[in-house]
């Protein structure tokens, strides 16, 4: 597969860099970024850590809001960071945010318009990982993260395919999308009206039938305007419970929807998957 590349920044010793690509799982061209730390200068395979972003975001905003560059160097892990959703004005949108392009929920769409691009999922799961492990100095070791559509995308992906991730983690996932009204409204669209099909892509009712364990921290904001409607971390709570499922969720008093809350602690989590990564 041919990549092109659309930038290049040097950074805490490694290099960011943007790249554009012609995605056969999306029907159209995509765009992604990638941090490689220092380390491969050496010759030396890295793991990585996908970073799936939320509603509106693209690939840029996760790597020039939250920091990650200076953990990930020391470290010796790669971020790859997608687009979040298939973009071109071939591609099927709505007028609101929460739906369309920037809102492609890591779903396979089975419902028109959406199905002839929508399969994020595919292309997190299968297609960009592939693509990244053949261009570039990684390791199949990976981790996955997120935030917001994007948390609830890295729960329910690393729980769909536990052998495939060391661990995950989340900062404001919508936990239990089947009950929000931005999941009830995404997943109308992309998956119909068989709801049985909406718990395969929820969070909590996938750590509630969970058999294989993928080691999980999450970090919600206190003061995030979306927690009692959207997010519902205490249903993810209440569900590995219910599962005794290893989750480390904190909530910070204080804390909003904001990648300032995402910078925060953006080092606790490449350490906590670091820790699982070099395991």
């Amino acid at each position: 597969m041919t990549i092109e590349n659309l930038s290049a920044n040097k950074s805490f010793a490694g290099w960011h860099k943007q790249y554009s690509h012609q995605s056969q799982a999306l029907n159209c061209s995509m765009r992604f970024a990638i941090y490689l730390p220092p380390h491969i200068s050496s010759g030396k395979k890295v793991p990585v850590l996908y970073w799936l972003s939320g509603l509106t975001c693209t690939d840029e905003n996760f790597m020039q809001k939250s920091g990650v560059q200076r953990v990930a160097a020391e470290l010796g892990i790669a971020i790859v960071a997608p687009d979040t959703s298939p973009r071109g004005e071939e591609v099927a949108d709505d007028k609101h945010y929460d739906l369309g392009q920037g809102a492609g929920f890591y779903v396979n769409a089975t419902q028109a318009p959406w199905n002839r691009h929508y399969q994020m999922y595919d292309y997190v799961v299968k297609e960009l990982p592939k693509l990244i492990e053949e261009t570039f100095p990684v390791s199949d070791k990976r981790a996955i993260s997120g935030h917001s559509m994007g948390g609830h995308g890295a729960l329910s992906i690393a729980m769909l395919n536990p052998t495939r991730y060391s661990s995950m983690s989340a900062f404001s996932p919508i936990c239990n999308p089947i009950s929000t009204p931005w999941g009830q409204k995404a997943f109308s669209a992309y998956l119909g009206k068989d709801k049985t099909t909406w718990q395969n892509h929820d969070a909590s009712e996938l750590m509630k039938q969970a058999t294989h364990f993928v080691p999980a921290k999450v970090d919600q904001g206190g003061a995030d305007d979306f927690l009692l409607e959207q997010l519902k971390p205490e249903t993810l709570e209440a569900a590995a419970k219910m599962r005794d499922y290893t989750l480390e969720l904190k909530i910070h008093e204080g804390y909003d929807h904001s990648y300032y809350f995402i910078a925060s602690f953006i080092e606790e989590h490449l350490r906590f998957h670091a820790s699982h990564l070099n395991r």
